[in-house]
């Protein structure tokens, strides 16, 4: 689910530690079955969460299927994980599923077969027309404002329509038929959080385009105690923009300097925590979007300063979750540690040859070393990122460029290296993303880190922009 699932991946890999075990339960003994087949896998292991928190994980057989047998769990949505893609799953008493895909195209190749399919194949149709969308729906943001909401009711009444015969077709429960709609209704009430900002943006126009009174009217439908939706992407994306358009236009109203809000960033934060605070009654999608807001301003302004602390005990009052506190700071330490004349992080990685080289021996003392980080899953990137190295290296010799692969299994890299021609002296293999990403604070496809002789120089850099 690349694209729109890119942030959840990083906020959720932040605190999710993976424990691979295999499941012990017998068919059996279980109510729900969910099994497939990955062609050209890139991991060994399929794992299962149920919101944020770990269900089970399965090898893949010789055959490259897999196979969960589950008991007693709750009906809703989950989610599964094969490094370094994940998909949702809806899973019901009784369902027998099956899904096949092809990890080429992990989202387009996706098909599930058998009892529990009709949602889940629903629910992939509408993410991939969502997708679809999208360039259509850029070109639509410089329309005046009644023009923009014409054009999302009709391409939402569009997609209800389909529901509805869906639905016709289809014996759903209620709360499946809520999540087929939330489907829809998000990602659609999505574009109008963004639409002021981004009509000004590709209009020009100075101030914000005045809007209709009855422009947000779909806000009175939002239901910010539906505990099915909290970690379903449309819905917390929209509930990330709704948060992020109050506070801005909050903070235009009440502490506007001749016209403008005020850009100090940590103010704007703040507003967000306060209006989460006031507002969401929900446990769960407090704490995440608490946990979102805190994430989103450290990794924008990793700079360690008295007021970074100041705003983590603002968020560290507000938030119940232990584990969102302790990831905070774990994540303020990592900052910490990459500003400049700090050492680089102790970090393990593999060459060509299977041969463990620590991140530090990598670093020249004679030249500055670029750390750049790359994936199987972003081919495009990775060959935008090949094409711009191979420029960069002529344009300074006297850096020293290495590549570091993560979230793709050791073969496929090695013949990545080999399809490619990429020298294999200045490519290495992470094992380890989780470690690899906070120590070196992996928020963006275009990260780099700047050393020289172990020293960094710039632990926030951009492969595109700082060279």
């Amino acid at each position: 689910m690349e694209g729109s699932l890119h942030m959840v991946k990083f906020l959720l890999g932040l605190t999710l530690l993976f424990i691979f075990s295999c499941s012990d339960k017998t068919e059996q003994q279980s109510t729900v079955f969910f099994g497939g087949e990955i062609v050209n896998p890139t991991s060994d292991y399929v794992v299962l969460y149920h919101n944020d928190t770990y269900v089970d994980s399965v090898k893949l057989d010789d055959n490259n299927r897999f196979a969960f047998h589950l008991d007693g769990i709750d009906e809703g949505l989950y989610h599964f994980d094969h490094t370094p893609e994940l998909q949702y799953v809806y899973l019901q008493q009784g369902d027998s599923l099956l899904a096949r895909l092809n990890t080429v195209e992990f989202d387009e190749s996706l098909v599930y077969s058998g009892k529990g399919s009709e949602i889940n194949n629903f629910l992939i149709e509408m993410f991939l027309s969502n997708e679809k969308d999208e360039p259509l729906i850029q070109d639509f943001y410089p329309l005046d404002p009644n023009e923009f909401s014409d054009k999302m009711d009709s391409l939402r009444d569009i997609k209800l329509e389909h529901l509805h015969q869906f639905a016709t077709d289809n014996q759903l429960s209620d709360r499946v038929l809520d999540m087929a709609k939330a489907s829809i209704d998000y990602s659609i009430y999505i574009t109008k959080e963004k639409y002021p900002f981004y009509h000004k943006k590709k209009t020009g126009e100075v101030a914000f385009h005045d809007l209709p009174a009855s422009f947000y009217d779909f806000r009175k439908t939002i239901n910010l105690d539906n505990k099915d939706f909290t970690y379903f992407k449309p819905y917390f994306d929209y509930m990330k923009w709704h948060f992020g358009n109050l506070a801005y236009m909050t903070c235009l109203e009440n502490c506007a300097d001749e016209g403008q809000p005020v850009s100090d960033r940590l103010h704007l934060n703040k507003h967000k925590l306060t209006l989460v605070d006031s507002i969401v009654k929900q446990q769960n999608l407090r704490d995440i979007l608490f946990r979102n807001i805190a994430i989103d301003y450290l990794l924008k302004e990793h700079n360690p300063s008295e007021e970074c602390r100041l705003f983590i005990d603002k968020f560290r009052s507000l938030s119940s979750n232990e584990e969102h506190k302790e990831e905070i700071d774990l994540l303020y330490k990592s900052i910490k540690n990459l500003q400049p004349n700090t050492t680089l992080p102790n970090l393990a990685l593999k060459d060509a040859d299977n041969n463990e080289i620590s991140l530090k021996e990598l670093a020249n003392s004679k030249k500055n070393t670029v750390f750049y980080f790359w994936t199987a899953s972003q081919k495009k990137h990775f060959r935008n990122v090949n094409q711009h190295i191979t420029e960069l290296e002529k344009k300074y010799p006297r850096y020293n460029f290495v590549g570091i692969n993560l979230r793709t299994s050791y073969p496929q890299w090695k013949m990545l290296m080999d399809e490619y021609h990429l020298d294999k002296n200045k490519q290495f293999y992470g094992e380890n993303f989780k470690e690899i990403q906070m120590a070196m604070i992996i928020d963006g496809l275009n990260k780099c880190v700047i050393a020289k002789d172990t020293v960094v120089i710039d632990g926030f850099a951009d492969l595109f922009k700082s060279l």
